[in-house]
């Protein structure tokens, strides 16, 4: 990686000549250096460019955790070396406010590189940009229908978007630990905790149909080249409010501390193929038993690496609905998958719920879709597994980030041309010399 860097920044490869087929640096080129070592990235199949951008960051800051000596901090060669994540890294925190007494609970998050935001439909507005020159004449048959007719694309702002991410929601039916862990109505809302340097934005322009799948959203996003983001910066306490007390953080009883997870939704999220482990965490974020919101956070935290992890408390009733570990796997399903699928080996199946979560239909399909490699996949995972493990542990120590103002300037875009999620390419804009170049 560092010796494409090198090449790429060095100037040698963007000469002008006649014949430079055998220097020219290809895009795939590039992409096969990241992702040669993931199960995914590393095959032809659609991907996700978030999910791809996290990877490439991960996989450096693998790197520089491991250069040892090799690498030195040039300001100061007594600290440690900057994480190149750390230009991204931001973390979040929650304001809850329980309905029954109006104490407050602040929650922080754990750092993240992208900022994940949703389309809030019903800001959208409806810009006409047709000129008048282009507008159709009256006539007789103007009724009729023509095949030039377009249907007009809704707009909304990024401004829009940033507002709803930053609106205050209702969660029901949260246990409360100063009330005894009794069941409450709240209110919560998130804010920034710090700026990073660089702020990476995913605008999701897609919703879950009716029929649960995901469907592309076709609207137009008014994006300024500025932005001022300082409104929603985490202030702290505010003055008079009253503060959950922390002793009462602790449970007194087995009741599980957070909202109830609705059983019937916990089914439906699971019957679409999604582990329990990450149902229940989507279902404890949102609330406990609202499907759709769910289903929007599992579609932004699926690949966060304690996705399909057991939650630290227990799950509704206050049994505990997973293994102890997320290591381990439901003996019974293992078995049943061995036997009714007939083609693989017990460890091979143990390999993929670990890979999946546990979820039986999943881990049949991630068994099938790498049959040409299989023994070659699994190892894969268990490399990865370790090394996650402990970029895990390296990450969840204290790690200072950068807080800037919050004034951010447009630099690039990455679109996705297609109409659904699972086909179609990305283009991408940087703004370059003050002009706007497109890849």
């Amino acid at each position: 990686m560092a010796e494409l860097a090198t090449a790429l920044t060095s100037g040698k490869y963007v000469s002008p000549s006649t014949d430079d087929t055998e220097i020219r640096i290809a895009p795939r080129m590039f992409k096969h250096v990241v992702g040669c070592n993931h199960i995914d990235f590393k095959t032809g199949q659609q991907q996700d460019a978030a999910q791809y951008m996290q990877f490439f960051l991960e996989s450096l800051d693998r790197a520089e955790k491991g250069a040892g000596s090799r690498l030195k901090n040039k300001d100061d060669e007594s600290a440690g070396i900057p994480i190149s994540s750390s230009l991204f890294a931001y973390k979040t925190v929650d304001r809850l406010e329980c309905s029954a007494d109006n104490r407050v609970k602040y929650r922080e998050g754990a750092a993240e590189t992208v900022l994940t935001l949703r389309v809030p439909m019903e800001a959208a507005t409806i810009i006409d940009t047709e000129t008048p020159s282009q507008k159709r004449p009256k006539n007789e048959d103007s009724d009729a229908p023509s095949s030039d007719t377009k249907e007009s694309v809704p707009t909304v702002s990024m401004k829009a978007c940033i507002d709803a991410w930053a609106a205050t929601s209702e969660v029901d039916d949260y246990r409360w630990p100063h009330m005894e862990n009794n069941v409450h109505p709240g209110s919560v809302y998130s804010r920034m905790s710090n700026f990073p340097r660089y702020l990476v934005v995913q605008v999701q322009r897609y919703t879950i149909g009716d029929d649960w799948v995901p469907k592309k959203l076709e609207v137009n996003i008014d994006t300024p080249e500025e932005i001022d983001l300082s409104y929603i910066k985490n202030t702290g306490p505010k003055d008079g409010e009253l503060l959950v007390p922390e002793e009462a953080e602790k449970p007194k009883d087995n009741k599980p501390a957070g909202p109830v997870v609705d059983e019937g939704a916990l089914g439906q999220l699971m019957d679409m193929g999604f582990s329990m482990n990450g149902c229940m965490r989507a279902l404890t974020t949102v609330g406990g038993s609202n499907i759709e919101a769910a289903m929007t956070w599992i579609f932004e935290h699926n690949q966060d690496p304690d996705f399909n992890d057991p939650l630290p408390e227990s799950g509704p009733g206050g049994a505990s609905q997973a293994p102890a570990s997320g290591s381990e796997v439901d003996e019974a399903v293992l078995m049943s998958l061995v036997e009714n699928l007939g083609c693989f080996t017990s460890d091979q199946v143990r390999a993929a719920l670990k890979q999946t979560g546990g979820a039986a239909d999943r881990a049949a399909d991630w068994l099938f879709s790498h049959m040409d490699d299989l023994d070659g996949a699994i190892a894969a995972l268990e490399s990865s597994s370790s090394s996650n493990a402990a970029d895990q542990a390296v990450s969840n120590s204290n790690q200072v980030l950068e807080d800037g103002d919050g004034k951010y300037v447009l630099t690039g875009m990455i679109s996705h041309i297609g109409r659904n999620t699972n086909s179609g390419h990305y283009v991408c804009h940087l703004k370059k010399d003050g002009k706007w170049v497109i890849f």
